[in-house]
């Protein structure tokens, strides 16, 4: 039969690593409930580590296409404002060429119609060279700030304007400006221009061309500002479901990552008190030596 012999040093040695276990966890209770995390570094719990760096990229994703949708919706919006007023010019461009048609109109009235179409055909350019942070949204994909050049002519770059809204969905936000204005002699610009000469000259039949060339632009502008609703409606939805997934995806994790505060300061209250009594009965067991004495 083997006898065991419990040496001091061995009651000692197991005392205290008993004592550093005690302490261990009173440690990673007090840095859980520091962090509020659960998961402060892999080891803590693979397997959840593993899961909590999965969600980060889905989320981060997430998030990425709000930011997507939101800037897209910036665009969609500066170019509908744009269009509008475009719409908007051409109906007034529209009476004046009607009123002109007529054949009453003094000299002097139509001296004033050919200045206001001017005036209209300025507004327009600018409406034309609209521009969000920097990039004019009728441009294309130029790195210029204008789409259009004092005469009328595109000087854009053609290309689509995109954004990605959702995995595998990609959304135009811009509008070639040459769909709605058109470009050079046959822009709505160089309209304008013969408009306003034909008004001074009392040109009739330049100004009836004026008349059907303004009806087709305005049915054009119309259809161009429901295809711009469309796509806002679509990237609108694709936002409210990316934010959806950001929410719910923090959610998920925080239930993986966050520390149940209740019952870590239970686990703290607990893991303090049993570190206190293996500390009283440590010190009941293990007796100070001769050599204690001694000193």
């Amino acid at each position: 039969m083997v006898v065991l012999r419990v040496t001091q040093n061995m009651m000692v040695r197991s005392s205290l690593t008993g004592l550093q276990s005690g302490l261990s966890r009173v440690a990673d209770v007090q840095e859980k409930l520091a962090t509020g995390k659960n998961i402060n570094r892999p080891s803590d719990d693979p397997t959840d580590a593993v899961v909590s760096m999965r969600m980060r990229s889905e989320l981060s994703r997430a998030q990425q296409h709000v930011r997507n949708g939101q800037d897209g919706l910036s665009w969609l919006t500066m170019a509908e404002t744009a269009l509008t007023s475009t719409n908007d010019n051409l109906r007034r461009v529209h009476e004046l060429a009607l009123t002109g048609a007529n054949g009453t109109s003094s000299a002097t009235s139509r001296e004033a119609m050919a200045t206001e179409v001017e005036q209209i055909r300025a507004a327009m350019l600018d409406d034309a060279n609209t521009s969000y942070l920097g990039r004019p949204v009728f441009g294309g994909v130029t790195a210029g700030s204008k789409a259009f050049d004092d005469t009328g002519t595109w000087i854009g770059v053609p290309g689509a304007v995109q954004r990605t809204v959702a995995d595998g969905v990609r959304l135009r936000v811009d509008v070639e400006g040459t769909d709605v204005f058109g470009d050079g002699a046959s822009s709505v610009f160089a309209e304008l221009d013969a408009l306003a000469t034909a008004l001074r000259s009392d040109d009739k039949a330049s100004i009836s061309a004026a008349i059907d060339s303004m009806t087709s632009r305005m049915a054009g502008v119309t259809d161009v500002i429901s295809r711009v609703g469309a796509t806002y409606s679509r990237a609108d939805k694709a936002v409210l479901t990316a934010e959806d997934a950001v929410f719910g995806l923090q959610v998920s994790l925080s239930e993986v990552e966050d520390v149940d505060l209740p019952a870590a300061m239970v686990d703290l209250q607990v893991s303090q008190v049993a570190y206190q009594a293996a500390l009283a009965a440590t010190a009941k067991v293990v007796q100070p030596s001769l050599v204690d004495f001694l000193r």
